[in-house]
This record gives structure tokens, C-alpha cells and sequence, in this order.
């Protein structure tokens, strides 16, 4: 796949810390945030290749996310994508380094290869907001939750990254402020629909399956605060938004349209 030779490409490759990179990056996943930059490249008429390091890079961050996400003093979850989650495999203090040499190293390729402090702008920020998600998140463990927080927590958590994937991407390319605007307003609603779905699926799903323990969000995810038939309907709702926003794009946009369409039908 076009996306993980260029991570190969960018990965250290010697020493236990490279292991410990290398094990979780290529542990598996649906590579949905390089995809949607890839996909935003091709909506606005241009060559993927041009988005491939970005892409790289935020794949890169969310793996970072992921190991710190699943160590025992935030989510606690021994398995990831179906493998041991790296402090599992690993231990937890290398756990923990491989998560910020992933997030260091993501930058030094957006430095080198995008040669854009806007994008690196973008970036960072998303970044900033995904970590402000997770605490947020964390804290809601401990209150009664309600609808709106729940929006507000995965605006941040999940929404904020993906808007970064098509926005650092169309600022590359240098894409008109309609199409940047147009751009970040499908994000935005795919986030939250990826989560929607996300939460029904850790409420109805089996482990096997999702490849990680489920059951993880059931005091705090959409079906806790709503139910499953009205977290169907708001996955729907944000989907159907997503593909309308995409209003002035021509038929070079249907990979994101599909996308949309994807992210609410999936089944893991």
C-alpha cells in the first residue's frame, strides 16, 4: 500500500525504540486519515503523491495517540487492532517514548517535506485539541454526561484530527478558501459520524471483531446518553451533512462522498 511504504520509508528501522514504533504503526488499521488526505488531493484535481508525507505524518500522530490513549493511567486497554497494546507488548515507560518519538518525528517530516509553516500550523493545533479531547473525556468518567458534552468532547477527540487531515492537505495544495471552507465542514461532520458510529459499535460489536475490548465507552459513548436508535439517527444526521457540504465539488469528490457513506455502515 502506497501509505505504508512511505512510512517504511520515514520509520527508524534499528534498536528497541525503532521496535516499539514500528509494531504499533503497522499493527494494523484502516490507514482513515491518510486515506482522507489522499482523498482530498484527488477531489481537488491533484496528484496524491503531493500529500503523501502529510499523510504519513498524521498517521504517525494518531499512533501516538493510540499507545498513550491505551496505557494504564488514561483508557487501561491491554489490546489494540486486535494485538497487544504497545505497553503489552513492550513495557509501559517504552510505551511511552515510542508515542513521542512517533509525535517528533511526525513533525520533522511535515518541517522537512511540506516546507509549509501552515500546515505544520494546522497540525499542531489538531494535535493540541485531540489531547484536550482525551481529557475531557477522561474527566467524564466521573459526571453525568449529556448530549452536548458529548459533541463538544468529539469535536475535539476525533473531529479536530480528521479536519487537519483535509485541511493541511488543501493548504498545500493551495486550495481557494470555498474549497477549504467546504473542506473542513465534511471533516468536521465525518468526525463526529465516525464516532457516532464508533459507540455503537463498542456497545453492540463482539471484541473479535473490533479487535480491541468493547464495552469500553457504555457509561459515556452516544448509546449511554441517547440509545442506539437515536445514536443511528445522529450518525445518519452528521453523514448526510458531511456529503452536503461537499456541494461544490465535482465527481472527483465521490471517494469522500463514499467515504461518508462507509464510516456509518462499517461493522469494525
Amino acid at each position: 500500500m502506497m501509505i505504508d511504504r512511505e512510512l517504511n520509508k520515514y520509520l527508524p528501522k534499528r534498536g528497541k525504540l525503532a521496535r516499539a514504533m514500528r509494531y504499533s504503526v503497522f499493527a494494523g488499521g484502516k490507514r482513515f486519515r491518510p486515506l482522507l488526505c489522499v482523498l482530498t488531493a484527488k477531489a481537488l484535481g491533484r496528484s496524491p503523491r503531493q500529500v503523501l508525507p502529510i499523510a504519513a505524518a498524521i498517521e504517525m500522530l494518531h499512533t501516538f495517540t493510540l499507545i498513550h490513549d491505551d496505557l494504564p493511567a488514561m483508557d487501561n486497554s491491554d489490546l489494540r487492532r486486535g494485538k497487544l497494546a504497545c505497553h503489552k507488548k513492550y513495557n509501559e515507560a517504552l510505551a511511552i517514548l515510542a508515542g513521542d518519538a512517533l509525535n517528533t518525528l511526525a513533525f520533522e517530516i511535515l518541517a522537512k517535506q511540506s516546507k509549509n509553516a501552515a500546515v505544520i500550523a494546522e497540525i499542531g493545533k489538531a494535535i493540541v485539541a485531540v489531547i484536550e479531547g482525551q481529557i475531557m473525556d477522561m474527566e467524564s468518567e466521573k459526571r453525568r454526561i449529556n448530549l452536548r458534552r458529548l459533541y463538544a468532547i468529539h469535536s475535539k477527540k476525533t473531529a479536530a484530527l480528521l479536519a487537519a487531515c483535509v485541511r493541511a492537505s488543501a493548504v498545500q495544495l493551495k486550495a481557494s478558501p470555498k474549497q477549504l471552507s467546504a473542506l473542513t465542514n465534511y471533516a468536521r461532520h465525518l468526525g463526529l459520524a465516525f464516532q457516532i458510529a464508533d459507540d455503537i459499535l463498542d456497545a453492540t460489536a463482539t471484541a473479535k471483531r473490533l479487535g480491541k475490548p468493547v464495552r469500553a465507552d457504555i457509561k459515556k459513548g452516544f448509546p449511554s446518553v441517547v440509545g442506539i436508535v437515536k445514536s443511528q439517527r445522529l450518525a445518519q444526521r452528521e453523514k448526510e451533512s458531511a456529503i452536503r457540504a461537499l456541494k461544490m465539488f465535482d465527481q472527483k469528490a465521490n471517494p469522500l462522498r463514499e467515504l461518508a457513506e462507509f464510516v456509518v455502515a462499517r461493522e469494525s
